[in-house]
């Protein structure tokens, strides 16, 4: 949060320099004059931080696919993730990712195993 204060703060120095030529939009990251920022840019960035802080070179829409696994790995509900993600279905969305949900039905079931054990010594 505090990186995003401080982005938005130079976002506004941004905004008083280009004056009238701003271009007001939503985007969180643009461009000197308010326009989004273009895909060669956000690649270059991307690339840069990934080389600067020593990770393997992955791809920028590799991103996508972590968070997927992240949000379904840590429990969150798979139409949240759908929706995240901008998939039309649910069940595109576990097509996708299905390995996930096969490991999450084995943890699943060990859980419930792990209970029924409990219950049967008392």
């Amino acid at each position: 949060m505090d990186l995003l204060s401080r982005h938005r703060k130079l976002q506004n120095e941004m905004r008083l320099q280009a004056s009238a030529a701003w271009i007001e939009s939503k985007f969180v990251f643009t461009d000197e004059l308010g326009k989004y920022l273009s895909a060669r840019t956000v690649y270059n960035n991307f690339k840069k931080a990934m080389s600067d802080i020593g990770t393997p070179d992955i791809r920028f829409h590799d991103l996508r696919h972590s968070y997927a696994v992240a949000a379904l790995t840590s429990g969150d509900n798979v139409k949240n993730v759908q929706e995240n993600m901008g998939h039309h279905t649910a069940a595109f969305t576990l097509d996708q990712y299905g390995h996930i949900s096969e490991r999450m039905r084995l943890e699943s079931a060990n859980k419930m195993d792990k209970f029924i054990q409990g219950v049967k010594s008392m």
